[in-house]
């Protein structure tokens, strides 16, 4: 049966716009009549302060979640990393999208450039990032560069960059690709996600709904994807296991090549720490998270963050 109308809640950001639009656009060649209702979150509506300083967990979706539970909306589309490991009762996951490219790339004003150093970056350039997991990579391999907070979505930050708040940035691929935004003045260093690794489920959409709706779920099976579910449902589980939100300093990607699964972790107990990385492999997805964890805990050699 054919799921007549279905009401998508989004973020009101191009990037959000553009994610909900994605999923609509798959569920109309379904046939369903959908609308998109935007919703302002807490990460949206405080821009002044860097997300360690702001309380709680959920910045991008608690509203989301809490217009699901009062049926204001039928599905959330959430980006993926931004969720928390555990969903509200009475809502879950009913379908991933695809991956987009899961890295992350630096944006640097190309008199910023400097082609023999790592990552193409001039030593002790200013790079802007919130995220303690890119920081936490950065500082390891490039501690001469000044870290710096930036907030604001993803034109925002490309406009402070090109105005010289900052030397660099650093931003999700996926998003830059989603938006199709020209960067073509700037010079564009794409990490390698098996070295830099990126946020659990980096590239990846979720539709969130409610438990109670079958009839939905469903519907929604055609776009789920099965094998993206899988590995970053491996990259969520270390995460999960670390009860972490998406401001903890870890890193997790899982791939599948060859029949073999291959998740590379990364993590510090707290930003500032020096951060312990393993790579566990096995014909198993779901087998390597605790693989993964216990590794990591022996690596840090403390007990006190668990």
């Amino acid at each position: 049966m054919i799921r007549k109308k279905i009401v998508i809640g989004s973020r009101g950001s191009d990037l959000a716009l553009w994610q909900a639009n994605h999923i609509r656009q798959k569920l109309e060649m379904l046939g369903a009549d959908v609308s998109i209702t935007i919703i302002k979150t807490k990460g949206d509506n405080i821009q002044h302060l860097s997300f360690d300083k702001m309380e709680g967990k959920g910045f991008f979706t608690k509203e989301l979640e809490d217009a699901l539970i009062g049926n204001e909306i039928d599905i959330a589309v959430h980006s993926y990393k931004d969720l928390e490991t555990t969903s509200p009762e009475g809502l879950h996951i009913a379908a991933v999208s695809e991956r987009a490219n899961p890295a992350d790339v630096l944006l640097i004003n190309k008199p910023k450039v400097n082609s023999a150093a790592r990552w193409d970056v001039a030593h002790g350039i200013r790079v802007g990032s919130s995220s303690a997991r890119r920081k936490m990579q950065m500082n390891l391999y490039r501690p001469d560069l000044m870290l710096e907070d930036i907030r604001g979505n993803v034109p925002t930050r490309v406009e402070k960059l090109r105005s010289g708040q900052y030397d660099a940035i650093v931003l999700a691929k996926a998003g830059l690709d989603r938006l199709g935004l020209d960067v073509s003045d700037l010079h564009e260093f794409e990490f390698d996600p098996n070295d830099f690794i990126p946020a659990p489920a980096q590239g990846v959409l979720a539709c969130q709904i409610r438990v109670s709706d079958a009839e939905l779920a469903d519907f929604l099976s055609p776009i789920h994807n099965h094998n993206v579910a899988e590995q970053v449902g491996a990259e969520r589980k270390v995460l999960n296991m670390f009860k972490g939100g998406c401001q903890l300093p870890l890193g997790a990607y899982c791939t599948y090549s060859n029949g073999m699964f291959t998740l590379r972790a990364i993590m510090a107990q707290r930003y500032g720490d020096e951060p312990v990385r393993t790579t566990v492999v096995g014909t198993n997805a779901s087998d390597l998270p605790a693989k993964a964890v216990e590794e990591l805990k022996k690596k840090l050699g403390q007990s006190a963050f668990f």
